[in-house]
């Protein structure tokens, strides 16, 4: 039976709907607001709060609406001085993902409760107090672009305004600007949090909020399961450091899965990914660039080191020229028990129906998770927060043609943001970095968010990595859950 327990846990929540009235032109709807407060024993502390989920419209220079962002904000009782309370701005990433996952996985007053690594099935699911959430120490604020939930264009615009790198960091870059005017937090410390592709989000917002105008300084980003240089993850023909970025990755699945000799490391995880990065580094990459010129001696040495690290045949990796993408990795690791690995997070199998197909059918680690975050976030705004909104909402897929070119940072086949980063580091000495990652994850591995951050021009004292025995969502851990909310905590309490 699902508990489904209100933020107030046992107080009654008040909820007031601001109605949507017609603007003075009747073509656009006044923005819809819903106000509730609740409270919740974060990290041991009662937060009590007020929570504002609805629309901000974002406006051209003649004032024109050309978008509605949705966004769910909540601030804690009792701080009036705003220069001691800080401010959160959460994104998801995909492109096209709303922000469901960090709001109901990780810093939300509640939080879905799945079984560790396996598939959530159907309704009804476990919906609970989140203890680890961050509002102890901060606001927050959970931003969904245009496009994804209930964020929408307006007037004449079209999804294309706001769907590419600078676009979306334009847009959103808006939405901050008048949230902390509306809201009279400009003198508030200020954090961007974001997954996966809001990692990459981020970079464009540093480059907006920082950049030519520098009106709005950040004090911390949290980088959580980072992509800010497409080449150290990306397997395209032609560019083999992405085989180098996911080969320790690679080593941790086949380890969790015991598809290596865990004793040859007296089952030292730690001290078997530190060889594994060793190894990518110092044999694996020269040997890829040496290419055809490669001695067959050297070939046959490296490709028995690539054979105990990833649990995959000699006689396969030699036939793949020693070059495994990722989605044969998934594919052949486990082939003989008739499953694959998960992408976003290589813990979880999928029973494969075809015993020689070289690609998995999905990935069974977002198939594992998709219904229940869905059915938590709906079931949250509409019978806990009073969220009277009957449209579709867009939870990821509902953004197409992505624009990746970024300008100077994009002109090759790889979008990088990474530089806007480095440079905001230079530009605001207060501006700290938490890069958290999983071990496990597959789609933004760790050693390639490594070999980013490895390049000049960053301040090496403020860029902290986290890892986790999880994968790209670490939050479906609990233990994992449980540190990386408290590395969070850190970077925003410090």
């Amino acid at each position: 039976m699902i508990r489904l327990m209100t933020a107030a846990l046992g107080a009654v929540l008040l909820a007031t709907t601001v109605q949507a009235q017609e603007n003075s032109g009747g073509d656009i709807p006044e923005p819809r607001v819903y106000e509730s407060t609740g409270q919740v024993n974060a990290n041991g502390t009662r937060v009590r709060y007020t929570v504002t989920a609805g629309e901000t419209y974002l406006r051209d220079a003649d004032g024109n609406p050309t978008a509605s962002i949705f966004s769910t904000t909540y601030i804690a009782d009792g701080h009036a001085d705003p220069r001691t309370r800080p401010v959160a701005f959460v994104f998801n990433g995909g492109p096209g993902s709303a922000s469901l996952w960090l709001h109901m996985g990780m810093f939300g007053p509640q939080r879905v409760a799945l079984p560790n690594a396996q598939d959530d099935g159907a309704a009804p699911y476990n919906i609970v107090e989140n203890t680890h959430s961050i509002l102890d120490v901060a606001d927050l604020v959970f931003v969904d672009p245009v496009g994804t939930g209930w964020s929408r264009p307006l007037g004449e615009s079209e999804g294309d305004d706001f769907w590419g790198v600078n676009e979306d960091g334009e847009s959103l870059a808006q939405f901050i600007r008048i949230w902390l005017t509306e809201n009279r937090r400009w003198n508030s410390p200020k954090y961007l949090l974001g997954e996966s592709y809001g990692t990459l989000r981020i970079g464009s917002l540093l480059n907006q909020l920082e950049g030519s105008y520098n009106d709005v300084a950040i004090n911390g980003v949290a980088l959580i399961s980072t992509v800010l240089d497409f080449r150290y993850d990306d397997t395209s023909d032609g560019n083999d450091i992405g085989y180098v970025g996911l080969l320790p990755g690679f080593a941790a699945t086949a380890w969790y899965h015991g598809q290596v000799d865990r004793s040859a490391w007296n089952n030292d995880l730690e001290a078997f990914l530190a060889e594994a990065r060793t190894f990518a580094i110092e044999e694996y990459m020269p040997a890829l660039m040496h290419g055809v010129t490669l001695p067959a001696d050297r070939q046959a040495r490296v490709v028995r080191e690539l054979s105990r690290f990833t649990g995959l045949s000699e006689d396969f990796l030699t036939r793949a020229n020693m070059r495994v993408s990722l989605r044969r990795f998934q594919r052949e690791l486990m082939r003989d028990e008739g499953v694959s690995v998960g992408r976003l997070d290589a813990r979880f199998t999928g029973v494969e129906v075809d015993g020689v197909g070289e690609d998995p059918e999905t990935d069974p680690s977002f198939y594992g998770i998709d219904g229940s975050y869905t059915a938590a976030m709906l079931d949250y705004f509409t019978r806990t927060l009073g969220v009277d909104m009957t449209e579709f909402y867009s939870v990821i897929g509902g953004v197409r043609g992505w624009n990746w070119d970024a300008g100077r940072s994009g002109n090759n086949n790889y979008i990088n943001v990474a530089p806007w980063i480095a440079r905001a580091m230079r530009q605001n000495s207060d501006l700290k970095v938490l890069v958290a990652q999983g071990y496990y994850d597959l789609a933004t591995p760790f050693f390639a968010a490594e070999l980013m951050f490895n390049q000049p021009g960053f301040d090496q004292d403020r860029v902290q990595f986290r890892y986790y025995e999880a994968g790209h969502m670490m939050y479906l851990h609990e233990p994992s859950l449980e540190a990386s909310t408290a590395d969070v905590r850190a970077l925003i309490a410090n």
